[in-house]
């Protein structure tokens, strides 16, 4: 992949909040996992744990009981997918040593898997939403999530009912110091 084809796709990527009821197949599904193992990480550790969510029943639960209020998110109900995005986190790397550098590592590499597991749905047609509004508790009784785990966020996945509006992006002098 040339320079310019990644930088396109990374242009044409935006949150989708309306989705067509069409399925997700699981190969492309598979591919987003196997982009997202492929992060690099802080001591390799590679804390990132995905529980893909396909069942109606459980996706209701989490839109009806597990977001956070004041924000609805209608259009989530529509998703035909919810990744839940975990951390998995060790003593050392994970605690330890954020202490003396201040740096939470566990979180820099969930964003670097879910950024990946994002630009491969989008590389396949498929349209994501980085979700961060929900109850930590309600996700992990709704979607059996294991206590050792960490949820840090939801992402919505599937087919986009509509072409995704661009928004404004900062200018590279904006960004650059």
């Amino acid at each position: 992949m040339e320079i310019n084809q990644l930088l396109d796709l990374m242009r044409k990527r935006a949150s989708c909040r309306k989705y067509l009821a069409q399925p997700v197949e699981d190969e492309k599904i598979h591919n987003a996992l196997e982009a997202a193992r492929l992060a690099p990480s802080a001591c390799n550790k590679q804390p990132w744990r995905f529980k893909i969510i396909k069942d109606r029943k459980i996706l209701d639960g989490i839109c009806d009981n597990a977001l956070l209020p004041g924000l609805p998110m209608p259009w989530l109900r529509q998703a035909p997918v919810i990744v839940v995005l975990c951390a998995e986190t060790n003593i050392v790397t994970h605690t330890l040593a954020p202490m003396l550098s201040k740096v939470k590592y566990h979180l820099v590499d969930i964003g670097i898997a879910g950024e990946h597991f994002i630009l491969a749905a989008e590389a396949q047609g498929l349209a994501t939403c980085w979700i961060g509004w929900f109850k930590e508790k309600k996700v992990r009784k709704i979607a059996s999530i294991p206590k050792n785990l960490q949820i840090l966020s939801l992402i919505s996945l599937g087919y986009p009912a509509k072409l995704q509006e661009q928004p404004s992006k900062l200018e590279l002098n904006e960004i650059e110091i």
